[in-house]
């Protein structure tokens, strides 16, 4: 299938997803379809990259969804729908499929960054999403303390490194591998995804695109160590 064919199927889903939760249709008179159009869409998406995070396959899990009590207002299962299902459609405009997850070879970095993507999945609310942020945080920091080494890797003002320090560990171990202007670029970078997860982490607005974001962030950082710490070079 093509990116064309997923986006007019995926648009068919949102739509019918909004039709049927704001007066429209009956369940019973468009689940069929609407069911094997999931199907289709979710191995479409495993094809090319793109990871499927829309969690309805029935339209009466969404029934259940919506009726439980916090999405009130037509509005509101308009909004909830649209942050699903318009970050696929943006990815499949921008001709851009994520790229696949590799794991690392660092086992708690690999099975937080899963655990966060499994979580992300099923995430429905403020709370859920903020804690998306509390698993790339730790992520990261795990990750810091995969490479650092304080016997290579010296602290430019001196100071005493925390286990849980990762803006120290990081910069300390950039410098040492990566020299020159790259190894601030770098740097910078990974302090800005880390930042994303601390301010998620305690964003009472939070939503499904910022934890979206802040993954996606995570998951470079994660990939660009890895690259330079020679774990994804060719076998």
């Amino acid at each position: 299938m093509n990116a064309a064919e997923l986006t007019q199927k995926l648009r068919e889903m949102r739509d019918t997803l909004i039709a049927v939760s704001t007066g429209g249709p009956r369940i019973d008179q468009v689940n069929q379809r609407y069911r094997q159009l999931y199907s289709e869409v979710a191995d479409g998406l495993v094809d090319i990259g793109l990871e499927n995070t829309i969690p309805y396959s029935d339209l009466w899990q969404w029934y259940g969804r919506w009726s439980s009590g916090d999405l009130p207002s037509y509005q509101s299962r308009r909004v909830h729908i649209g942050e699903l299902v318009d970050p696929l459609l943006a990815s499949l405009a921008s001709g851009l499929a994520k790229p696949q997850h590799l794991p690392t070879g660092w086992e708690k970095v690999d099975r937080t960054i899963g655990k966060a993507r499994d979580d992300l999945a099923s995430s429905t609310d403020e709370e859920d999403f903020q804690l998306v942020g509390v698993l790339c945080r730790e992520a990261l920091i795990s990750l810091a303390q995969a490479v650092y080494d304080s016997s290579k890797h010296p602290v430019a003002d001196g100071a005493h490194v925390s286990s849980t320090d990762f803006k120290r560990m990081i910069e300390a171990y950039l410098a040492t591998e990566l020299a020159g202007s790259s190894s601030e670029e770098m740097r910078r970078h990974a302090t800005a995804a880390f930042n994303l997860a601390n301010n998620l982490q305690h964003k009472r607005t939070a939503t499904f695109r910022l934890a979206a974001i802040c993954l996606e962030a995570t998951a470079s950082v994660v990939n660009i160590i890895a690259i330079l710490s020679g774990r994804r070079d060719p076998s």
